[in-house]
């Protein structure tokens, strides 16, 4: 493994397995062939949340954005460890077999099977219930699709009670580097965090955000990382809008998706958008659903608190990829260099994406929110679990702190009382450092590196340590 975090196989067929519960499970899957011989594989950590949901759910749907990695991780679990006939609507036939008649293409499928980009025949879903309601055998249906399951209203629908919705992020940090991470985990133990912690240097990190967490961007130079990125959304418009809306005017949805990455981190504010860009608030509306069910962008909402504390009750949106989020912003590592005040709201924008990514893995379960005061005084993330407990975040880059970088949180303290677990504030920093009573600045790296766990081999096989 070199010092990117990609791990280069020597065998085309090659694939890790990991014990899961005792349970030996392949989760390795394959990116990109080089030759002949070689290829990038990387360890995708929903692979044991989706093999355990396949265990006791007749339908298993796994959404993400076009390119995170669902078709071929899909395929390869049908290929080792849930052996299913695999069909992808993204070919023609496929496709107009499954739309012209649903009920009898479902009907005429034995076993097990995937179905991929299943948001191209919306119609199947209905048939998929009729199916399971008379046949509930566990892990019939993996289906995969490019956006968000809730936002697509048949399959939600249809399927409620008989399905599991899992959703696939672009490459974590961890995924890229070889490591599972538990940050998530962490922040709510028990333990202190260690004296120390590895940390990133200011360029690796710059890369790191410019990057983003699309497998195809990882073996890119900048160059062609921006191509592939302006590609990829000359493709959304082209086909995936069109088939899951009937708006019109997509030329404007460029224009919008560069005020969502420059507004990345704010509230959602319509009204604003709708007068910078000249686009009638409606339409700002549906374009910014659109988006979110494409996966594209996604919104925090703002954390409740008790009954009378006043809190600003407004969402924050975020890209969901800061690679891509560079992309519309023009930006790259040398201009981030160059442009300090730049480098925030991206580096907010990572660290809300790599923890969300992780809530999809973590034991302890918790939801994400925000929280600002009608004074101002605001913290980015508030994660908090069943039992009512918070861990506040903050995000700074800066690789030194003060007194006024923490008055967020202590603000957020007095509010939350007895509640708050942690409060943690992530810089651009090197060491770990206690500001007091439960709060603590950390390096950025610690989202990685703070009880992670790595695969190692034992007795021929690779188990999590």
């Amino acid at each position: 493994m070199d010092s990117g975090g990609i791990a280069v196989l020597g065998a085309v067929r090659a694939v890790g397995s990991a014990k899961v519960g005792g349970k030996s499970t392949t989760s390795w899957w394959i990116f990109r062939h080089f030759d002949a011989t070689l290829c990038i594989v990387y360890r995708r950590h929903a692979t044991s949340r989706i093999l355990e949901a396949l265990g006791d759910t007749p339908v298993v749907f796994l959404s993400g954005a076009r390119q995170v990695g669902k078709s071929t991780l899909a395929r390869h679990i049908a290929q080792t460890d849930h052996p299913a006939r695999y069909l992808t609507l993204d070919d023609a036939s496929v496709l107009s077999a499954a739309r012209s008649d649903p009920q009898g293409f479902i009907d005429g499928l034995d076993g097990n099977v995937v179905l991929d980009e299943v948001q191209r025949a919306p119609g199947v879903t209905v048939a998929i219930k009729r199916s399971v309601d008379l046949d509930r055998r566990p892990g019939r249906f993996l289906l995969t699709g490019s956006a968000d399951v809730f936002q697509l209203p048949r399959v939600a629908e249809y399927l409620v009670g008989r399905m599991e919705a899992i959703r696939l992020w672009p490459l974590s940090r961890g995924e890229l580097i070889g490591v599972r991470e538990v940050f998530v985990d962490a922040a709510f133990g028990e333990a202190p965090p260690p004296a120390s912690l590895p940390s990133t240097s200011r360029p690796d990190l710059l890369e790191m955000l410019c990057r983003g967490g699309y497998p195809e961007a990882q073996a890119r130079t900048a160059a062609r990382r921006s191509q592939f990125f302006e590609s990829y959304l000359q493709a959304m418009l082209l086909r995936e809008i069109r088939e899951l809306s009937a708006i019109e005017g997509f030329s404007q949805l460029p224009q919008l998706l560069g005020l969502v990455a420059a507004r990345t981190g704010s509230h959602v504010n319509v009204a604003d958008i709708s007068r910078v860009s000249g686009m009638p608030q409606a339409t700002v509306r549906r374009y910014l659903a659109l988006l979110r069910t494409l996966l594209l962008v996604e919104t925090v909402p703002a954390w409740s608190g008790n009954q009378g504390q006043r809190l600003v009750k407004s969402p924050k949106l975020y890209m969901t990829d800061t690679g891509m989020m560079a992309h519309v912003l023009g930006q790259d590592e040398t201009r981030l260099a160059q442009e300090p005040t730049a480098v925030g709201p991206i580096l907010e924008t990572f660290v809300v994406t790599e923890i969300a990514k992780q809530l999809g893995w973590s034991r302890t379960r918790v939801r994400m929110h925000h929280a600002r005061t009608h004074g101002g005084q605001e913290v980015d993330i508030v994660l908090e679990d069943e039992r009512g407990r918070c861990v506040a975040i903050e995000v700074k880059a800066t690789t030194s702190l003060s007194d006024r970088h923490l008055r967020g949180m202590r603000a957020f303290a007095e509010l939350a009382g007895e509640r708050l677990h942690r409060g943690i504030v992530l810089y651009t920093g090197h060491e770990v450092v206690p500001f007091g009573r439960k709060l603590y600045a950390m390096p950025v790296a610690a989202m990685w590196v703070w009880g992670a766990s790595t695969v190692v081999r034992v007795d021929g096989e690779e188990t999590l340590r």
